[in-house]
């Protein structure tokens, strides 16, 4: 084991955060644990995971009964996390683990990246840490972290490569687990984005960043391309009841497998109220609410106008009535939440 290797995995021992899916010194790590961990973590913060972990768990203790779960429980308990991909991609996997590896997750990277859901960086983290293997993840707390120790003067994303190589000729045979954890630690409680506690860092002495430039400018980055807006009416439609009509997003796209209430298309052109009504899901007698319903994507921005309609029958439609009291109880995306309260309070 290298010099360096030792020294960070020294600073683990002593320093490691103590994380609900992190096993105990010498204690075997359980792969669906490490699993759900790492899906759950892909761009979301440690404190907010940590919540949704435990729950997911006391209620899907095993990879099987996560398997045997409805797609739409696991939506709704995953509300709040964001990027439903990976809901549904947890729930898909759960089922080919189940049905085609008796329950148990492979031990090599190259057949973890063949489940839905787990690219290199989660293949690698279930091979190190469940499994001991040599593998290497590369997430942003590690790519900032060697960006710094070797000083790549590259922009992010064309560093991505390089950075993932520089990662390899870190990662020793043993304790790959041990080191990877070490280095996602280390991003993010020392080698921090916007500062660098360097005087407390197991690798000030060797960090070329730290003694011949300005850590945290690095990584190098790309300017970032303005976000674009997008804009749509949304028809929020009552009955007399109260009861408000609700449909299913399509499984694939954004917020794919979601409830939603109906929408126009999101367009960045402008779209006029009367163009927009005519992709309403049904006639009604229209009115809109004051005020616009702003939402952030990770590509664009989104702008809803509301539209109330109500309708004094039960015409045939394409989704469900739903009570405003029994809302909470589907799987809905922190959008509408804002459209629900928007509709209702204004």
């Amino acid at each position: 084991m290298s010099t360096r290797a030792e020294q960070l995995l020294d600073w683990y021992d002593r320093d490691r955060r103590d994380l609900p899916w992190r096993m105990a010194p010498g204690e075997k790590a359980d792969p669906y644990k490490v699993w759900m961990s790492e899906i759950m973590l892909q761009q979301t913060t440690v404190v907010t995971v940590k919540s949704y972990y435990k729950a997911f768990l006391k209620k899907w203790p095993s990879v099987q009964d996560l398997a045997g779960a409805d797609l739409d429980e696991v939506l709704h308990a995953w509300q709040g996390l964001g990027y439903y991909a990976r809901a549904r991609n947890l729930h898909k996997c759960a089922q080919v683990v189940t049905r085609d590896h008796n329950g148990r997750f492979p031990e090599s990277e190259k057949r973890l990246l063949e489940l839905p859901g787990i690219g290199p960086y989660t293949a690698a983290a279930i091979a190190s840490i469940a499994f001991g293997l040599k593998a290497t993840p590369v997430d942003g707390n590690v790519e900032r972290v060697v960006s710094r120790l070797f000083m790549v003067e590259e922009t992010l994303p064309k560093a991505k490569k390089q950075l993932a190589e520089l990662a390899q000729t870190l990662t020793p045979t043993t304790r790959a687990g041990d080191f990877a954890q070490a280095m996602m630690d280390l991003g993010a409680t020392i080698c921090t984005p916007k500062k660098a506690a360097c005087g407390i860092c197991p690798w000030m002495k060797g960090c070329v960043a730290r003694l011949e430039g300005e850590p945290t400018d690095y990584p190098k980055k790309e300017a970032k391309k303005p976000k674009p807006t997008r804009k749509a009416y949304l028809f929020w439609i009552a009955r007399q009841d109260g009861s408000v009509l609700l449909r299913k997003r399509p499984e694939k796209g954004l917020l794919g497998g979601m409830m939603e209430f109906p929408s126009s298309t999101w367009r960045q052109e402008e779209v006029s109220q009367a163009n927009a009504l005519r992709e309403a899901p049904l006639d009604a007698l229209w009115k809109k609410k004051e005020g616009i319903v702003k939402h952030t994507f990770t590509h664009f921005h989104l702008e809803l106008t509301v539209l109330v309609g109500r309708v004094s029958r039960n015409p045939p439609v394409n989704g469900i009535w739903v009570k405003l009291e029994d809302l909470k109880d589907h799987a809905l995306p922190t959008l509408m939440k804002k459209v629900a309260k928007h509709a209702i309070t204004h």
